[in-house]
């Protein structure tokens, strides 16, 4: 999922994570200092830039961007782990990562894009949220329309004028997702056997 900061992304994904117990959260790494109430390891995990960079460089990161001065990324292991054991995995990402992880694995992704109902209520969330100062919250309005450009890229878009609404939307696409025939692991061998039968 991707969204501009405020869009409710964060708020969607905790949501999602705590009905479906099929799914879990990649957490990235990132150089930018813990928020308020953010756990290593939890959130994210908080390196150095030069452990950033070593991952890079040792191709040990899915995807990578840098986001309001800092760096921010996918460690590759503990998602192919994940996606090897059947899991579904749940990227808190923006357009720039989603744009690499279609590039490493296409036939995996399923895109969603969250957008606010206004702007106005954007801003009213980052205010709320009290974790950015005014020049923090004024430049990520500056940066929405860029972000909010990428949307067209997405398999799906939602409008989160309701945190429920919302919820129940990434519940049914995530559903229809699982039930693609591509994606049924074992699905062959289990018509045969049934063909068998008759």
């Amino acid at each position: 999922m991707s969204s501009p900061s405020g869009a409710g992304k964060t708020t969607l994904s905790r949501a999602l994570l705590a009905s479906d117990h099929h799914i879990r959260m990649s957490v990235s790494v990132t150089t930018r200092p813990p928020r308020p109430g953010e756990l290593d390891g939890k959130d994210y995990f908080f390196i150095s830039k030069e452990r950033f960079f070593e991952m890079r460089d040792k191709e040990e990161l899915l995807e990578w961007a840098e986001v309001f001065g800092n760096l921010y990324g996918t460690p590759r292991l503990p998602v192919e782990d994940a996606l090897a054991k059947g899991r579904d995995v749940l990227f808190d990402i923006d357009w720039q990562g989603t744009q690499q992880l279609e590039q490493a694995m296409r036939d995996d992704l399923v895109r969603i894009f969250i957008l606010p109902p206004t702007t106005d209520e954007l801003r009213d969330r980052l205010i709320k949220r009290a974790q950015d100062s005014s020049s923090v919250v004024a430049k990520r309005m500056a940066e929405a329309s860029r972000e909010m450009s990428h949307w067209a890229e997405y398999d799906y878009v939602i409008v989160n004028d309701d945190v429920a609404t919302s919820s129940a939307e990434i519940t049914a696409i995530l559903t229809a997702e699982r039930l693609r025939r591509t994606r049924r692991i074992g699905l062959t061998e289990f018509v045969r056997g049934l063909n068998k039968t008759l």
